[in-house]
């Protein structure tokens, strides 16, 4: 079958100006990349499970916070606890909240088009990694890429974060080597970080290339469950897509979604108030019939009909 609506858009290495952002953003994701291949030479127990518990504590947090608190508006917290998950998700090497709330933000509203910062309409590679390398087509300029969060950036602690933020992951990782040398540097920070980073991006395109649909969102958003696993529960992606201010993603209780647990029990000890989920009505309105499957064909007349491709 010709798939033509997924190789429209190439990211071109050659013949096209690169900027700071685009080359830095190459340059930390390489280097990323890098210290990870240091791995198997450096492995303890220790660093190991430095890895794992920082990769639950900075993961949950850009689930959390980037995601679902202040993209969304989901949940609310109070003041220091918002800035707490907010500093644990800079610690991911996945930018500012000012900025990746921007990029979601116009993900939602350019879902699957060509607007769209990383769908696979461009390129599964572009969707994955490709974008993070091409400043221009995701925003053109500054202004245009701040336009879309002024709930956030007149608060002064956002604006900090994002002048900044670079300088808490290299301190972080600065602090990993002197308590533990190199092999929490390389495991606290190469592995833990490059492996939910490629969690992240795999949202981007695995879950809108491959998985269940269950909700008629009129995109190409999918369930993953090995992606829901790896991310935290963000890939109930297509659960996400039908109702985009529910804090929780795994709706039924085998869909794991572990941001959801930290959520609920926050909920629970009165720190998270406000807190957003599909109502029945809701559930109905988006639901497909369970002997209907969207095929990819189905789902490009779908989008093209709607102007969306």
């Amino acid at each position: 079958m010709g798939r033509s609506w997924v190789t429209q858009w190439r990211v071109e290495f050659l013949g096209r100006e690169w900027n700071f952002v685009d080359i830095s953003s190459v340059v930390v994701v390489l280097g990323l990349h890098c210290l990870t291949l240091l791995a198997p030479f450096h492995f303890n127990w220790d660093a190991f499970w430095v890895a794992v518990a920082l990769y639950f504590a900075t993961g949950v947090s850009v689930n959390l916070s980037y995601h679902r608190q202040l993209s969304h508006r989901s949940f609310k917290l109070p003041k220091w606890l918002e800035y707490f998950f907010a500093y644990c998700a800079v610690l991911s090497f996945q930018r500012s909240p000012l900025e990746w709330v921007s990029i979601h933000r116009s993900h939602h509203q350019f879902t699957d088009t060509l607007k769209d910062p990383h769908s696979p309409v461009r390129g599964l590679w572009y969707s994955h990694i490709g974008w993070v390398f091409d400043y221009r087509s995701r925003f053109g300029s500054y202004e245009a890429r701040m336009k879309n969060v002024g709930d956030l950036i007149r608060d002064p602690f956002y604006r900090f974060l994002q002048h900044t933020y670079p300088l808490h992951a290299i301190s972080f990782g600065a602090l990993l080597y002197a308590v533990g040398g190199l092999p929490f540097l390389v495991w606290g920070l190469g592995v833990r970080s490059v492996v939910f980073l490629h969690a992240t991006f795999g949202i981007n395109s695995i879950c809108h290339t491959w998985g269940q649909v269950v909700w008629n969102t009129g995109d190409l958003s999918r369930n993953n469950w090995l992606i829901g696993l790896m991310a935290h529960g963000e890939g109930w992606h297509n659960n996400h897509h039908a109702f985009e201010q529910s804090a929780r993603h795994g709706l039924e209780w085998w869909q794991i979604d572990v941001t959801w647990y930290v959520i609920r029990f926050l909920e629970v000890v009165g720190l998270a108030t406000d807190v957003k989920l599909p109502t029945e009505t809701q559930k109905k309105r988006k639901a497909l019939s369970n002997n209907y499957k969207i095929s990819e064909e189905k789902l490009e007349t779908k989008l093209i009909n709607n102007g969306k491709l």
